[in-house]
């Protein structure tokens, strides 16, 4: 219960149309339980009229307006409980939904790393669908249906007290039926859900990666697959629904059954002379409306039992703690010079087996630092520490000699800017994509980025230039205008710690020159961490940071660590070299190019 009494919680927020939705609904009930009343006076005139053969117009006439008006108070009263009751739902489904999207937005990556994609759709969507259900049919409408039944109970008991008993003595074994159901439900709607997240899984996996599926003709094992999930999701739909059925049916026959013996001992009370037509008339009245509770109860449980996982799974979210959090007197990060020390600093995910043990580094504004290593070596895990994407596990970061916990989040990383190796440009415009960290940079501002990022003259090719419209996640550009643009968004920050993660490898080497020629005069008074496997940027580098199991195993220039014939010198004759007799062969032809126009000349 203590989901349903926070999801309540969240809809007294909105206390006016909860109580409006109640007073209507106090309203409505006291013209419908009124209506019976009435029948039956006008089934006992008519009778009266056919056996004493005299007819009293005023008498009906006045019956027929109390009906008329009660008719016509319901209706409206009706009206606005019903449209107060989905009003209520749809701000306490906004309600979740914003506090479900803001705290998901200030979560480390520690959360989105144990948290698949699609499964936090499909709390978001399905699950708030389900809490909404809830709020218009159950906690609105119940109390209608239990003081419905009350008010009707106790009439039905007020005017024939056996008859009353007979109408009323079905509903300890609905009670007890339903809490049955409502417990199995319960646990069904939770696996239902589950199943719809690992189905929305598949999805968003398979349009994300179409472009795999198709490169390995996988349509067919990708069909299948996704045939598996969503048979098991419609064949738990059915047995939730037939567990609904069955309540339903269960229900309504006992409600039949309780309607038979009413009308056999109310016959006989009427043939002897116990009670007029018009009241037996009334009893059945009253006994339909007894009904609509009886037949809703199967429809309030569902609503219930759908609520309380929907519930269950989304407070799941909402109440985690991100790992990464700001401290109580965190305070506001002037722009730094850019000076990062990392102070014998260890991590581990999850606390897990450590990735980087003992770090110890100095950066000062100037500096290029790259890191180098086998993958899985520590390298992404070291730059992700300076951001507080994720928390060291002892040591310390600081930034001029702040404590990077003691900063504001937003303020430390307005000093950062970041190059990742995963490219993520948002469908809008390229203007909107280069300018997304700093949405109030002026159009010279973006120009300049971009020419630095040596993106200008291939946005001038565009058919709307700077406003031409980026398709998903960037795919209608290529590898390397995506790693330029994503350049000119970290350059347009003008941070003094930059992060290039592998921030080349997807440019040819023309291109890759033309991005260091340019980010030269960007790097001046700024310290650069760069993670890459091109030997352009380790001869560049001031420092170079040679990492192995999460330990930096070799440190100093390009010249000092190829001396020591240690781990640099093996990276270097099996990956570095390469490329730079690769390079060789490509500018000895250019050269010889170049000193045979010089002789012709």
């Amino acid at each position: 219960m203590d989901v349903i009494f926070r999801i309540i919680g969240i809809a007294l927020r909105h206390p006016w149309r909860l109580f409006g939705a109640y007073a209507c609904t106090a309203g409505a009930l006291v013209a419908y339980v009124m209506l019976p009343r009435y029948f039956g006076k006008a089934i006992d005139e008519i009778i009266e009229v056919f056996e004493s053969g005299e007819y009293s117009q005023d008498a009906i006439l006045s019956i027929v307006l109390v009906i008329f008006v009660l008719s016509v108070a319901r209706g409206t009263l009706s009206f606005f409980q019903t449209y107060l009751g989905e009003a209520l739902s749809q701000f306490v489904s906004y309600d979740i939904r914003n506090a479900f999207y803001v705290h998901v937005q200030h979560m480390s990556f520690g959360f989105h790393d144990r948290h698949h994609t699609g499964n936090l759709m499909s709390r978001v969507i399905t699950d708030v669908e389900n809490i909404r259900m809830f709020i218009n049919m159950g906690l609105v409408r119940t109390p209608y249906f239990v003081a419905l039944f009350v008010a009707v109970a106790a009439i039905l008991l007020r005017m024939d007290w056996q008859l009353g008993l007979i109408s009323i003595s079905f509903m300890p074994i609905v009670a007890f039926y339903s809490a049955v159901v409502r417990l199995k439900m319960r646990r069904i709607w939770l696996i239902v859900q589950e199943k719809m997240a690992e189905m929305s899984t598949v999805m968003l996996e398979n349009f994300s990666g179409v472009r795999v599926i198709k490169a390995f003709a996988s349509e067919p094992y990708e069909e299948v697959k996704f045939d598996a999930k969503n048979l098991d999701v419609t064949s738990r739909y059915i047995e939730a629904e037939k567990l609904r059925a069955s309540s339903t049916s269960f229900m309504l026959f006992t409600f039949l059954v309780a309607m038979g013996l009413i009308l056999f001992f109310g016959g006989r009370k009427v043939i002897a002379g116990d009670m007029t037509p018009g009241e037996l008339g009334q009893f059945i009245f009253y006994l339909q409306i007894l009904q609509m509770p009886v037949r809703m109860t199967g429809w309030l449980v569902n609503s219930y039992a759908r609520a309380t996982s929907a519930g269950e799974r989304l407070f799941e979210i909402l109440d985690y703690q991100s790992p990464v959090e700001e401290a109580s007197g965190a305070r506001q990060m002037p722009r730094t010079s850019g000076r990062v020390h990392f102070d014998n600093i260890s991590f581990g995910y999850n606390g897990d087996k450590k990735v980087l043990k003992g770090i110890e580094l100095e950066a000062t504004p100037g500096q290029v630092i790259a890191l180098l290593g086998a993958p899985g070596s520590g390298k992404t895990s070291l730059v992700n520490l300076i951001p507080r994407f994720y928390d060291v596990s002892s040591g310390s970061i600081t930034l001029d000699g702040t404590d990077i916990r003691d900063a504001t989040l937003e303020s430390l990383r307005r000093n950062i800017g970041i190059v990742q190796q995963d490219v993520f440009l948002f469908t809008t415009t390229v203007r909107e994509n280069i300018a997304y960290g700093r949405v109030d940079a002026t159009d010279e501002e973006i120009k300049r980025a971009a020419k630095v990022a040596q993106l200008d003259e291939f946005i001038e090719t565009l058919p709307d230039g700077y406003d031409t419209q980026v398709g998903e996640r960037g795919s209608t550009l290529s590898g390397g205008q995506r790693q330029r643009m994503s350049i000119a968004r970290a350059v347009l920050m003008d941070p003094p710690v930059l992060i290039l993660d592998d921030s080349t490898s997807s440019v040819d080497a023309q291109t890759e020159d033309q991005i260091r020629l340019a980010m030269t005069s960007v790097m001046e008074n700024r310290t650069t961490f760069v993670i890459a496997h091109r030997l352009s940027t380790v001869h560049r580098a001031d420092v170079i940071l040679v990492l192995q199991e999460g330990e930096v195993v070799e440190r100093g220039a390009h010249q000092e660590l190829l001396a020591l014939n240690g781990h640099y010198r093996e990276i270097y004759e099996l990956q570095l070299r390469p490329q730079e007799e690769v390079m060789r062969e490509i500018e000895a032809p250019l050269l010889g190019d170049n000193l045979a126009t010089s002789n012709d000349s």
